[in-house]
């Protein structure tokens, strides 16, 4: 029997390798929307559905256009927003750039705050309240009066996140919505203490993979296409 000659046998290698969506996975980018107007003791924001319905300050403005600027030449199939018109405020530019109609689904819409909605919660946040103190440590938003809880919140948020995985298998979808949502979702995915990951900044871009009923979290807070002071200041939520 013949050996092979010194030096002749082929040697396997194994690289790493970038990560690949999987097949009938899809990928959904979150974009927390622009820094709307500036709460007001006197002049409480409108409500819609019971909810502060701000619209984007100029600030927040700017913010959409970096939103669009930065994702306009992804291969995107379909972009979500909520019912609340900053996200859909937005959304404009990015739809603008890529010619599509953004699907509304309330179910991602911001974390109900009861009795502080209409920009209480930014005044209540500002003067360090005892119940927000106390909402902070124990991380239960319904530890504000009438306020939705962590068991609610996660019910519509999975279901929403359900009906877009269902709806488009195999692509990449924008979603703009809200600060506390995207929170709740990777805390969730990531298993968390429930408000890890509260505080994304306005206007960043979080990336999740939804694969067989479950979370992949790929990206947190992307923010590197807003001004550099936007991304290290505290915004409102």
């Amino acid at each position: 029997m013949l050996l092979p000659q010194s030096g002749a046998l082929e040697l396997k290698e194994y690289r790493q390798h970038r990560f690949e969506r999987p097949q009938g996975a899809t990928e959904i980018l979150l974009v927390r929307h622009g820094e709307s107007q500036p709460a007001n003791p006197d002049k409480p924001f409108p409500l819609v559905d019971g909810q502060g319905d701000p619209a984007l300050g100029e600030v927040g403005k700017a913010q959409a256009i970096r939103v669009g600027q930065r994702l306009q030449h992804l291969p995107i199939d379909s972009v979500y927003v909520t019912n609340l018109r900053r996200t859909q405020e937005t959304a404009a530019p990015l739809c603008a750039h890529i010619g599509l109609t953004p699907t509304v689904t309330a179910d991602l819409r911001e974390v109900h705050l009861g009795d502080w909605e209409g920009g209480i919660f930014r005044i209540k946040a500002q003067e360090q309240d005892p119940v927000f103190m106390r909402m902070q440590q124990e991380q239960r938003w319904d530890v504000i009066p009438g306020a939705e809880s962590l068991q609610l919140l996660q019910e519509r948020v999975q279901r929403g996140l359900d009906r877009i995985a269902a709806s488009h298998p195999d692509q990449l979808i924008v979603a703009v919505v809200h600060g506390g949502v995207i929170g709740h979702i990777i805390a969730r995915a990531t298993g968390a203490a429930p408000f890890a990951f509260n505080g994304a900044n306005n206007g960043s871009i979080s990336h999740i993979v939804m694969h067989a009923g479950n979370i992949i979290v790929r990206g947190f807070n992307d923010s590197c296409h807003l001004e550099p002071s936007a991304v290290f200041s505290k915004e409102g939520s």
